[in-house]
C-alpha cells in the first residue's frame, strides 16, 4: 500500500463503525419510544381508573 496501510486500514474502520452507528443508533431510539409510549400509556390507565372510582 506504499506506505500507507496505517491510514487505509484507519480509514475503513472509521467507515464501518460509523455504518454500524448508522443501523444500530435508530434501533435504540425505537426501542426508547416505545418505552415512553407504553409507561404513558399505563399512566393515563391509572389516571382514568381513579377518575372512575370518585
Amino acid at each position: 500500500m506504499g506506505g500507507y496501510a496505517f491510514e487505509v486500514w484507519v480509514s475503513w474502520g472509521l467507515t464501518g463503525a460509523v455504518l454500524l452507528w448508522f443501523v444500530i443508533s435508530p434501533k435504540l431510539k425505537h426501542r426508547q419510544v416505545i418505552k415512553s409510549v407504553h409507561r404513558q400509556t399505563l399512566r393515563e390507565r391509572r389516571i382514568s381508573q381513579s377518575e372512575d372510582q370518585l
